[in-house]
Order: structure tokens, then sequence, then C-alpha cells
């Protein structure tokens, strides 16, 4: 509409119904739009909440082992950790420590390469296992061929 006056614009806005609204109040003149606010603001909401709707929240699951972890046991949950895996998400692995085990961490340690080995491929290492108090922890994500769709 070019430039206009405050009061022609209200005026214009007024007579067709809809809001008069102030899209660049920084600009020199100040630029306005006609529209229905109430309308807009309901499709941004909905644009907003389909965008919600499509993103895919990544959870960090926790695989707890000991050092005397029984291998059974480790094969059980090496499978529980492929499939958080294909599904996308990160797995924590940590394994624990009591007593006199503190002694021989290397035993921890050994799970957590044996993981890293029996995993290859399917991961990238985000954390490579470290000894953090009574804990080796070490954090994994898929790889991005690795994530079902």
């Amino acid at each position: 509409m070019g430039v206009i006056t405050l009061e022609e614009a209200k005026a214009r806005a007024e007579e067709l119904g809809v809001d008069l609204v102030e899209i660049s109040p920084t600009a020199k003149p100040p630029v306005c739009k006609l529209m229905d606010f109430g309308k807009y603001k309901y499709r941004e909401q909905k644009r907003a909440h389909e965008a919600k709707m499509k993103q895919k929240q990544v959870h960090v699951k926790e695989i707890k082992l000991r050092p005397v972890t029984d291998e059974h046991d480790y094969q059980i949950k090496l499978r529980n950790a492929k499939r958080f895996l294909e599904d996308g998400d990160k797995v924590k692995f940590i394994v624990q420590f009591r007593g006199r085990e503190m002694a021989h961490q290397e035993f921890g340690l050994r799970y957590l390469e044996k993981a890293q080995v029996d995993l290859e491929g399917l991961i990238a290492i985000e954390q490579a296992p470290k000894i953090e108090g009574r804990n080796a922890i070490m954090i994994v994500s898929p790889t991005k061929k690795q994530i079902k769709k």
C-alpha cells in the first residue's frame, strides 16, 4: 500500500475487519501488515506442534555390570544394548566396583573394552572407558546408518 499514516492504516484495518500488525518496528518508516492475528498465531502453533511430532528424542540408557558378571549375563546385557542402539538411543556402560574389587579395576575395564569390540561397527564412542570413583564408565552412541527408520 506504500507509505501511509498510522490513522489511515488503522482505518483500513478496521474497514477490512483485520488486525494491523507491526512487522519491522526498527525500519524507517516502521513496516506493518494487515492480517488476522489470531489465525496467524493458530497456524504458527500448529506448525510448531507438527515439527515437534517429527522429532526423535534421544535417551541415555544405562547398562550396569560388575567385574564378576558371568558371560551369559553379559551376553543378555549386550543384546539389550544392541536393541537400545537400534532404537537410536545412547548407551552408558557402568561397571560398579565394591570393596576389594577396587584393587583390580582392570577386570572392569576389560568388560568395557570387550563390549567395545563386540559392538564394533554399530557404535561411535562418545566417552572412552574411564574410571570415576567406584565406577568405570563408557558412553556410546549409534552410528547414523545403524538407526532404524
